[in-house]
């Protein structure tokens, strides 16, 4: 059996480790213990994608965020899938001193640089109203003598009144069909994308277009109508020819 001084020895040398453990383990121990009295419903984590929303009211404006679900609300939104024709007829009636030629390259023939602005009517495919104007730059890329023409990179927009604009780029030859990529539009025609036909009559003062246009709303009845046949000869009815009131889109650009 021990002896009682042996006992106060052995009690002893565990009152001094204990005492002699570091700082560290002590806030170890401290943190141990107090993670373990926490109730256990406080560590369950919720599976449901958390929406952050903060609102700030005053007499003039209201703020709302909305973090974890942006990308389900534009999935819930998609845009338009569907392919819509629109037929427009671009006519010179040289009236509006276009194009100009402005020759650059200082070369008695057309060279690359050479620029030409523009800016002509627009109407209907079945050239009952007028729509608008074109407007824009041609820069010219090559002159290909043995097609007795031209090859440019165009950019320009086709003005619709109140219905806002579409613009359009890409290769201009005026010696065959080309097609243009849609880059963009306003009002009606905002997130329009999509390509253009353009079909030359004559150059430079007749060309037909056949637009594809996709991601936005039915066009308007007004825009639409079976097109007339395409030729050097169509010119618009006197009607929309004289912009009367019945013959044109409203606010028409001009």
């Amino acid at each position: 059996m021990a002896s009682l001084s042996s006992l106060k020895m052995i009690s002893s040398l565990k009152l001094s480790h204990s005492s002699s453990s570091s700082p560290l383990q002590s806030q170890k121990k401290v943190g141990s213990s107090l993670f373990q009295s926490l109730p256990a419903k406080t560590l369950k984590l919720s599976a449901t994608p958390l929406v952050s929303t903060s609102r700030r009211s005053t007499n003039h404006t209201t703020t709302t965020a909305f973090f974890f679900n942006n990308q389900k609300q534009h999935q819930d939104s998609p845009r338009p899938a569907k392919v819509q024709e629109l037929f427009v007829y671009e006519i010179n009636e040289r009236d509006r001193g276009s194009p100009a030629y402005l020759r650059l390259s200082q070369k008695p023939v057309n060279s690359l640089g050479d620029l030409v602005p523009f800016s002509n009517k627009i109407y209907s495919g079945n050239l009952e109203k007028r729509l608008g104007i074109t407007a824009g730059l041609c820069v010219l890329i090559q002159h290909v003598p043995e097609k007795k023409g031209d090859r440019y990179e165009a950019i320009y927009s086709f003005y619709f009144g109140d219905y806002g604009h579409i613009s359009v780029q890409g290769s201009y030859l005026t010696y065959q069909d080309t097609y243009l990529a849609i880059t963009g539009g306003s009002g009606i025609f905002e997130g329009v994308s999509g390509q253009v036909k353009l079909h030359q009559l004559v150059f430079p003062f007749k060309l037909f277009y056949t637009f594809y246009l996709k991601g936005i709303p039915d066009l308007p009845a007004e825009l639409l109508g079976k097109p007339a046949e395409p030729s050097p000869n169509v010119e618009p009815s006197p009607a929309a020819k004289a912009a009367e009131p019945h013959a044109c889109i409203q606010n028409f650009t001009n």
